[in-house]
């Protein structure tokens, strides 16, 4: 109820300031911050079930990259710039979509604290052929990547980065790429990462293909 009641109080005000606003145009955030706090409460429902398997859907993932796009440009200063480099071949994969937003919320979110006040971060989508995800190999595969211009990921943080509590930002709580990282592998993906000084970037990484085209690595 910690998390539930707050949100249920942005949705609520959220609802009573939208019948007030004249403009479609404004209504159109007001939305935005209605369908937020419902995809954030179901969020919190599945993570308090132990092992909640994830609601998938047939998707067009370049929706999902779009919407946290456009979240992330709401966010940045003038000094950070936000850019798209999409794929437009892409086939559908089947992901929960609640969950995926989330997860690049996260990503994002920390490519924007590394960023400061000036800088870049690109999402970019690719299809990947013959790719292996943990012990199995994908004839394709779904590749969502967060890009920033920051400082990098320390040497010494490199090989603990998605364990809990590790983190190199003071103030930090060592939770969100963790998180991230349970929230993509419950759709069979994962998430790896390459970072130097002044290119990091995360990858999501999706099998597309059924289940019966996959075949052992």
């Amino acid at each position: 109820h910690e998390i539930r009641n707050p949100l249920g109080g942005i949705r609520g005000a959220a609802q009573l300031l939208e019948r007030e606003l004249p403009d479609e145009a404004l209504r159109e955030f007001t939305g935005v911050i209605i369908r937020e706090a419902d995809r954030l409460a179901g969020l919190a429902s599945n993570m308090l079930g132990p092992g909640a398997p994830a609601a998938r859907e047939h998707l067009n993932i370049h929706e999902i990259v779009e919407h946290v796009y456009r979240l992330t440009s709401a966010e940045v200063g003038q000094g950070v710039r936000v850019e798209r480099d999409y794929d437009p071949s892409l086939p559908n994969v089947d992901v929960d979509r609640a969950q995926i937003i989330q997860a690049m919320l996260n990503l994002s979110g920390n490519a924007l604290q590394a960023l400061g006040d000036a800088g870049r971060i690109v999402f970019r989508t690719r299809a990947l052929s013959h790719y292996t995800i943990g012990s199995r190999q994908h004839r394709l595969v779904a590749c969502v990547e967060v890009e920033d211009s920051g400082p990098g990921v320390p040497d010494d943080l490199q090989e603990t980065l998605f364990y809990p509590l590790i983190t190199g930002r003071p103030g930090g709580t060592g939770l969100g790429l963790a998180l991230a990282q349970e929230l993509v592998t419950r759709q069979d993906g994962m998430i790896e990462f390459t970072s130097r000084p002044g290119r990091t970037v995360f990858q999501m990484l999706f099998p597309i293909e059924q289940s019966d085209d996959k075949s052992t690595a």
